[in-house]
Order: C-alpha cells, then sequence, then structure tokens
C-alpha cells in the first residue's frame, strides 16, 4: 500500500499481492484443512464432491484470488449457498515471523542509528500484523463490523459485511458468503451502462440466493474430467455498473433500486480505540477544520507530541495552513544563500528532528494512531483513484463532530452542547464545498485534477522537500 515511494518495477510487483500472487497447490490447502478440522477431509467438512456425486456440493481446486496471506476457493454447498473458502497458506506464519524479526532489526538500526524514536512502536505493530494469521479473530471482527453497519442508518444498505459462517471456519480457515460484484479498481465497469434489467441488482443481492448453477452439467463435467480447474458458472449480467480501509478488499455491487452497495471484505487487521481516545480524536479532527490552534495543541500534548504543525500536516495528508504561518514555509526557514545540497540536508535534519518531536513522549503517545494514519492515506488514495467524486475532508469532519454529541460517556448537557455546536460545524463546514467544487469544475473542463489530485501534488512537493520522491500514483495501473 505504501509502495509509492519506491521504483515503478517494485509498485508493478508489489500490485499482484492484492489478489494475484502465486497460489499454493490444492494438496496443501487439504492439510490445512485436515489439521484445523480433526483429521477431516475437504469433501467432510464441506460436504462437497469431486465425483460429482448426486447430493453433495462442489467446490473448485483452483483459487479465484491469492493475497500473500491466503487464497479464495469457491464452493457450492450441499444446501445451495455458495461461499468464498479462504485458506492461509501455510508458510505464511512463519514467514511473517522471520518477516517481524526483520522488521524489529531495522526499526532497531533507525532508533539508535539515526536516533528516531521508532523502535517504541513495533510490540503494537507486531501484535497487530501476527492477529493476521488468525482468522478466528477476522471472523469476530468481520462480525462486529457488520453489526455496527447494519445499526448505523446512514450506512444500512450503502455498506455490506458478508456473514461468516462459522461452522465452516477456524483459525486458518474462513468461510463466508460468495459475493458476485466488481472490484474498486475496475473503473471502466463502473462507468458503463447498466446492463442487468430495470429494477435487478448484482445476482446474490443481500444474501438472496444466487441463481443456480446448471448442477447436473456440474457433476457430468466432473465425472468426465475429476481434475476440473473452474466450476463456478459465469454471471455476466451484473457488469456494466454505474456508481461511484485497500481497493482489493471493496467490491461494488448494485441493489434492485438502482443504487450502488459497498462490499468489505477482509478484516483481519483492525484496531480498538478507547472511549478517551476516540473523543479526543473526534476533538482534534474538529479543531484542524475550525484552525482551533488551542484545542490542537492540548491533544496534542496529551498526546505527548511536541510538534503540532507537523502532526496536523500529516493527518490532512497536506501542510497544515493553521498554525502559526505556513508549516512549509517554517519548515525552510533560515535556508536563504544555501546550496542545494545544503538545502537538502538540512531539510532531512528537520525532517528527523520533526519525527523525534512527534513521537517525544512514548508513554503518552496513542499507538493506535500508526493504523489510522495508513487507513486515512488509503482512503485517500481511493478517492483520488476514482477522480474525486467526494469532499473526504469535510466527511471527516462532519463524523468527527457528530461523534461529539452521540457520544453517551458524556454528561447530557456537554452533548446537547456539542449537539448545537455541530450544527453551526456544518454550516460552516461548507465552505469547504468551494474548494472542493472548483476543482470539480476545473475537472471537468479538462484544466486539471480533482481534490485529491490537488493533495497528492502538494504531498509529493512536501516529500521532495524531505529528500523522498513519490514516483507516481499509487493506484495507477
Amino acid at each position: 500500500m505504501q509502495s509509492a515511494v519506491l521504483p515503478p518495477e517494485f509498485q508493478r510487483m508489489f500490485a499482484r499481492m492484492f489478489d494475484d500472487a502465486p497460489q499454493d497447490t490444492w494438496g496443501e490447502v487439504e492439510k490445512v484443512v485436515r489439521d484445523d478440522f480433526g483429521g477431516r477431509s475437504v469433501e467432510e467438512v464441506f460436504g462437497v464432491s469431486f465425483a460429482g456425486v448426486e447430493g453433495k456440493g462442489v467446490m473448485e481446486r483452483t483459487a479465484r484470488a491469492s493475497a500473500s496471506v491466503a487464497q479464495v476457493h469457491w464452493a457450492r454447498l450441499p444446501d445451495g449457498r455458495e461461499v468464498a473458502v479462504k485458506i492461509q497458506k501455510p508458510e505464511i506464519e512463519k514467514q511473517i515471523g522471520w518477516d517481524l524479526w526483520a522488521f524489529k532489526v531495522v526499526t532497531k538500526v533507525y532508533t539508535y542509528w539515526f536516533d528516531l524514536p521508532l523502535y517504541s512502536l513495533v510490540p503494537f505493530i507486531t501484535e497487530r500484523l501476527m492477529l493476521e494469521t488468525d482468522f478466528e479473530n477476522e471472523a469476530k471482527n468481520s462480525e462486529l463490523m457488520r453489526q455496527l453497519v447494519n445499526d448505523e442508518p446512514s450506512l444500512r444498505g450503502r455498506v455490506y459485511v458478508p456473514p461468516v459462517y462459522h461452522e465452516l471456519s477456524s483459525r486458518r480457515v474462513l468461510t463466508t458468503e460468495w459475493i458476485e460484484g466488481i472490484r474498486l479498481w475496475d473503473k471502466e465497469a463502473m462507468t458503463k451502462p447498466w446492463l442487468g434489467g430495470h429494477g435487478k441488482g448484482s445476482v446474490g443481492v443481500h444474501g438472496a440466493q444466487l441463481d443456480p448453477p446448471d448442477m447436473g452439467a456440474i457433476r457430468r463435467e466432473l465425472r468426465e474430467n475429476p481434475n476440473s480447474q473452474s466450476l463456478k458458472p459465469e454471471r455476466t449480467e451484473w457488469k456494466g455498473l454505474h456508481c461511484d480501509p485497500h481497493p482489493g478488499n471493496i467490491f461494488i455491487r448494485r441493489l434492485p433500486s438502482g443504487m450502488p452497495e459497498l462490499v468489505l471484505i477482509d478484516h483481519g487487521l483492525y484496531v480498538y480505540m478507547t472511549d478517551k481516545f476516540r473523543h479526543e480524536y473526534g476533538v482534534f479532527w474538529k479543531a484542524l477544520l475550525t484552525f482551533d490552534n488551542k484545542r490542537i495543541g492540548e491533544i496534542t500534548e496529551e498526546w505527548g507530541i511536541k510538534a503540532a504543525d507537523l502532526f496536523a500536516s500529516a493527518t490532512l495528508l497536506r501542510p497544515y495552513e493553521g498554525g502559526d504561518g505556513s508549516f512549509r514555509d517554517k519548515m525552510v526557514r533560515g535556508m536563504d544563500g544555501m546550496t542545494a545540497s545544503q538545502r537538502s540536508y538540512e531539510m532531512q535534519q528537520r525532517m528527523k528532528q520533526g519525527i523525534r518531536d512527534v513521537l517525544a513522549d512514548e508513554d503518552k503517545w496513542p499507538k493506535e494512531l500508526v493504523f489510522i494514519g495508513r487507513n486515512m492515506r488509503i482512503v485517500q488514495g481511493n478517492n483520488q483513484y476514482m477522480g474525486s467524486p467526494v469532499n473526504r475532508v469535510k466527511m471527516m469532519g462532519e463524523w468527527a463532530s457528530r461523534s461529539l454529541f452521540e457520544d453517551r460517556n458524556l454528561p447530557l448537557r456537554e452533548r446537547l452542547a456539542n449537539m448545537w455546536q455541530h450544527a453551526v460545524f456544518k454550516a460552516v463546514l461548507t465552505l469547504t464545498d468551494v474548494a472542493f467544487y472548483f476543482f470539480k469544475i476545473r475537472q471537468w473542463l479538462g484544466r486539471g485534477g480533482g481534490m485529491e489530485d490537488e493533495v497528492e501534488a502538494r504531498m509529493k512537493d512536501m516529500a521532495k522537500d524531505f529528500g523522498v520522491e513519490l514516483q507516481h500514483d499509487l493506484f495507477e495501473g
């Protein structure tokens, strides 16, 4: 996800890790299932037959997608449900152990050689990444997110989390509802006219039974060719959908109402926030958008951060302009008359000091910010890739402000005050639409990119000042 700082050849290679990594053999898949289900075979666990036996389900031996941690196989159970069976690659737990060991070594080098206080983040990051190999943890995350989405009226019917079938899942096997849709990066399909017909959505939408495959034909195929690699029926009627935490984990499908629905898969990497931190993060975002430097200073001090401007810029993904002078101007202050090499060296020294100041108090610094910052960068990249259809910063501000009057841990009087302030804040926040639509109109006229392209350009300029060359857009190609 962060390969934009690497040469283009590396970016193209890493792009395959989303869903086109090398697959494990079927024998390795069978061994994982036997080990996790008490010695039972794939046929016994899922009730499938590879010989076309009547009354049994079917399963493909070739994965439909293969990422770095696991690969996904299509299956149709005896009761007619079509499922996605996610099988962890048997070597990944050992490989992640070695990768994290290398990560610790490199971080220790940065900590002691370059005097950057990074090693304190290692335990938290290591714990989160190791949990990605525990599919029981992923199932718990998925079910919680499914409940949260269903309980939020503004998301219900717009966002969908496929249910987990726990009886067919284990620590290294995760079975969920099969989803027919298109990937977020398939812009061509999303901008074509809808071909499914009036009042019809993508097949299988909202858990409805998928159009049943011709099981007779599938069984005949298996009897004639037991090693057949492709059994899933190809359904083309859903293609051509017109609609607006990485793109490989997001599907888009159409509801019968004609509206698009976003489907979230892969819930292995989650962080859980305390009520205290969630409240502070909401206050911080609201303060950023109102240039409330006093509150920004209070929150960053609470988090043990000295470089408030640098942290504000990292959060917004652009230079923060609300402080005492431009952040970028302050970073280059006093460099007049320096040569290019002297200027580059001085900028790198100031950036290192900025990192030290951001991580000034290791005991106070909220470790959740590591993954929240990563999430924000991915969301920004997704919005940019789609042509900046939404005002992402405004949406973040509105949700942050809303959280402050919906927080039931606060006294009623404070919540009522926050509700009034939220109404005023939303009115003020509409001013950000002026810039958003300025870039949108410029984009329509072919005179430049959208708002996220402007953010990306400013990030590249700022990164170049610190000696980092962002090669090209995150999701290009």
